[in-house]
């Protein structure tokens, strides 16, 4: 097992139209035992950042450390890092047996019986063990995803690196591997950083999360602190399903000290305390999760906005409906048995512990609405 330090890490891609930056000055320490993943759309330099570790790619700038020693020229075979890719990259012509142990043969001095014995042992924590004396084109996509991730475990390496290893699966099996995935992690103890796209994958996986865009990190901490203290604009349309709904909005102030945040459509008083918060009047973002919006007839003027509705999704336990509030496009999650129809102007409430406010001009977050109550049992309530 291992600890992982980034260090002012830099990537750059020469072009014929010019200089590509794919990683600028990322610097990030991961903790022996840790599970990191790595999250952020396509071309942010996730996959950049991973196969640098693993040596695949040449480090422009900056280094990188395995419990302290840099590793920037050591050769990947001598890294002790073992990857698991999207493709999963079996040799068709031997046995999944031949397959999980191959590698390790070639680059340990390990006896026959020894290789034999970690295959067999991790066939066994990846349920194949049936599979041993099977090749891989008999084997099913699932099947073949747990003979690449055993391949992985026989060597026992410091660090496990993982290349969205589960992209090419359907979504039950996605979530079936997940799991695994996590419990095998819980079981080895070793350090693991793991690469997606999915959002939903990072949420369910990660002890914490590193978010990523155009190269930058945008932010590094849990699930709970990505999802309710985003960082920054980005991070909050990033992580949720549906996102978060944006609202550019003016703050003006009585002469009493109650201000009230003005945009196209609403207005929407709010406390002294988060106008002594923000500063006083201004140009922000407004931000709420579409869980945190209710629809409420009866709602106030000054802590409502109506909408129209657009279109209404059934997903089951929730809908998903979409509005429009002056031209605005607004998602609201609510349960089953709120299922408006298309055209009906509804009104809308949210509670001002569940607005987020972010500078309009930097984007970076001013502040969260939960952080200002005593205590955050709706946060509680939503991880149980």
């Amino acid at each position: 097992m291992a600890r992982v330090e980034f260090d002012n890490i830099t990537k750059v891609f020469e072009d014929t139209s010019g200089p590509i930056v794919a990683v600028e000055e990322l610097s990030l320490d991961i903790p022996d035992g840790e599970f990191v993943v790595f999250v952020g759309p396509s071309g942010c330099g996730k996959s950049t950042t991973l196969r640098m570790l693993a040596g695949l790619e040449n480090i422009t700038d900056g280094e990188i450390r395995l419990n302290g020693e840099p590793v920037n020229d050591v050769s990947p075979r001598d890294r002790d890092i073992a990857m698991v890719f999207q493709s999963y990259a079996l040799y068709p012509h031997k046995t999944v047996r031949g397959n999980m142990g191959y590698g390790l043969s070639l680059s340990t001095d390990l006896n026959k019986e020894e290789v034999d014995r970690r295959v067999v042992e991790a066939a066994e924590m990846m349920g194949i063990e049936d599979l041993l004396d099977k090749k891989p084109g008999s084997l099913s996509g699932g099947q073949q995803q747990r003979v690449a991730t055993g391949r992985a475990i026989v060597r026992e390496p410091a660090v496990f690196l993982f290349d969205e290893p589960l992209s090419n699966l359907d979504a039950q099996l996605r979530k079936h591997m997940r799991t695994e995935l996590s419990r095998i992690h819980s079981e080895l103890g070793i350090t693991t950083i793991y690469v997606t796209h999915d959002q939903e994958e990072a949420m369910t996986m990660a002890d914490r999360i590193v978010i990523l865009n155009d190269g930058q990190l945008q932010q590094v901490g849990s699930p709970k602190e990505v999802y309710y203290r985003p960082a920054n604009t980005f991070v909050a349309d990033f992580i949720g399903s549906p996102s978060m709904n944006f609202f550019d909005v003016d703050l003006e102030v009585a002469s009493d000290g109650t201000g009230t945040l003005v945009g196209n459509g609403f207005r929407y008083s709010v406390s002294d305390s988060l106008v002594d918060l923000v500063g006083g009047e201004g140009e922000y973002v407004l931000s709420v999760r579409p869980e945190n919006l209710n629809v409420d007839p009866s709602a106030s003027g000054e802590k409502s906005f109506e909408a129209t509705v657009d279109v209404v999704e059934v997903i089951g336990s929730d809908n998903f409906i979409y509005l429009d509030v002056a031209g605005k496009e607004c998602r609201l999650r609510a349960p089953s048995e709120t299922e408006p129809e298309e055209g009906d102007v509804i009104t809308v409430t949210f509670e001002e512990d569940d607005l987020h406010l972010f500078d309009r001009n930097t984007e970076e977050a001013l502040i969260h609405g939960h952080e200002r109550a005593e205590s955050s049992p709706k946060i509680i309530e939503s991880e149980a």
